[in-house]
């Protein structure tokens, strides 16, 4: 039995150790590099460009040269009776003879080539899959500005919650230790049960505050690796830390960036859009043109009243023709000429749209500078309201130790000390992000 053991154990053993989750480690870098290759936006969008690429040529193929070819095999079970005048077979007149035209049984094989030599709409179409060529591209450009984003704010998001679990784990022991002390001085008579009620509140809420920043950080690393494209649960580590990430992600540079609007992803995206409702216009007033195309093919013929084509000594007959078709669109009540308004309507809506997509930029970019410089400014006041905190939360810890100051005031100084913690932390965030969003705005990358 032992043995039988060990086999199966040894016959598994390859199977255990691959269904191990390798950890992940990941910088803010890499994190970013891996998602704009691994997570599912960014691969559809890549997908896109593959589809547009073969759109391209799909559209270019159609005016090119087309071979069809075509076999059709007909077996009468009942052949048409035709009547024709029984004179016509030296009958009598009057009377009609019933005749059969035809075999049975016949094939047609048929081989077509066919050329486009002029379609307006062709040509237009041959624009307009290049230019959504472009769209597919400028889109995967925006997708990857934002899967950039996204990445950031989840990294961060993870980085905050592994910070506030450690402060609040610090937080916990200096209170367990502070109320300890005080419930012993409390059993010798010399404080008020009311000092111990006090630490027992603020311990009770940091307690309930810590299980939730516990559940929050479960949740921000799996929201990090869904944005990552990794599987919901992967164990996952992460190398960089907050406060260093703030200080890489100070650039008052970036401040004074010039600010190209057309340079923008937005804006090229709505530049797209408006050379398409050209293309639009185009192609509906290409409908108006004559429209030519030629053709030859070339085939054979058999027939028999029994299935003898496969026979060596069966007749074929063959035909050919060569032929030119010209269309020429003269009337359509109208149709032609509201087309071409509506789409001329429509590229009017576009250019005016762009207008107002360049004036969106622009407030955009100011508004994320704005937001980023008010960032920095608020990180460097919450680090010194920190160190405040911190000293008063330290003064008040000594004077309620020595009987100068009661558990309230210390209590206050706490829950002051606990808030200060909590913003500088969000400050450092929003460092991190308000960056992320002005590059974004500005279509630049800084590492």
């Amino acid at each position: 039995m032992t043995n039988k053991f060990y086999i199966l154990l040894f016959i598994l053993s390859p199977f255990l150790a691959f269904s191990q989750e390798t950890p992940k480690t990941f910088s803010l870098q890499e994190a970013i590099d891996f998602a704009l290759v691994n997570n599912r936006r960014a691969i559809n969008s890549q997908r896109d460009i593959e589809a547009a690429k073969a759109q391209k040529w799909e559209t270019t193929a159609s005016g090119l040269p087309q071979i069809n070819a075509s076999v059709d095999y007909q077996n009468f079970l009942k052949q048409q009776v035709q009547v024709l005048p029984a004179e016509f077979f030296g009958g009598n007149p009057g009377e009609f003879a019933e005749v059969i035209f035809g075999t049975k049984q016949n094939i047609n094989a048929t081989a077509t080539l066919s050329q486009q030599i002029f379609d307006g709409s062709y040509l237009v179409g041959l624009q307009s899959a290049k230019v959504f060529l472009e769209i597919s591209q400028n889109a995967n450009t925006k997708t990857e500005l934002e899967v950039r984003k996204a990445v950031i704010n989840a990294y961060g998001n993870v980085l905050l919650a592994g910070e506030t679990v450690e402060i609040l784990e610090r937080n916990l022991k200096v209170l367990q230790k502070n109320l300890s002390e005080t419930t012993k001085i409390f059993e010798n008579g010399l404080a008020e049960e009311e000092s111990v009620e006090q630490l027992q509140i603020t311990l009770t809420g940091i307690e309930s505050n810590l299980k939730n920043a516990s559940r929050m950080k479960t949740l921000a690393y799996q929201m990090l690796n869904m944005t990552l494209g990794l599987e919901i649960n992967w164990p996952t580590i992460l190398t960089d830390d907050l406060e260093r990430l703030t200080q890489e992600n100070i650039s008052l540079g970036l401040l004074d960036a010039e600010v190209n609007v057309e340079n923008t992803i937005d804006y090229q995206i709505a530049e797209n859009d408006k050379v398409s409702k050209e293309l639009l216009l185009k192609l509906e007033k290409s409908k108006a043109l004559p429209t030519l195309t030629s053709f030859i093919n070339g085939g054979y013929s058999a027939f028999t009243d029994e299935f003898t084509f496969m026979d060596k000594d069966q007749k074929w007959f063959g035909s050919s023709l060569f032929g030119v078709s010209l269309n020429i669109p003269i009337f359509s009540s109208g149709m032609r000429s509201a087309s071409t308004q509506r789409a001329q309507i429509n590229l009017e809506k576009a250019k005016t749209d762009l207008i107002e997509k360049e004036q969106n930029i622009q407030f955009e970019i100011a508004a994320a500078k704005s937001d980023y410089l008010f960032a920095i400014e608020d990180y460097d006041n919450k680090k010194q309201n920190l160190k405040l905190a911190e000293r008063i939360e330290a003064k008040n810890e000594t004077k309620f130790f020595e009987g100068i100051s009661s558990s309230f005031d210390l209590r206050q100084a706490q829950t002051q000390l606990y808030s200060a913690q909590q913003q500088y932390l969000q400050a450092m965030l929003d460092v991190i992000n308000a960056k992320a969003e002005l590059e974004t705005a500005l279509n630049v990358i800084t590492n």
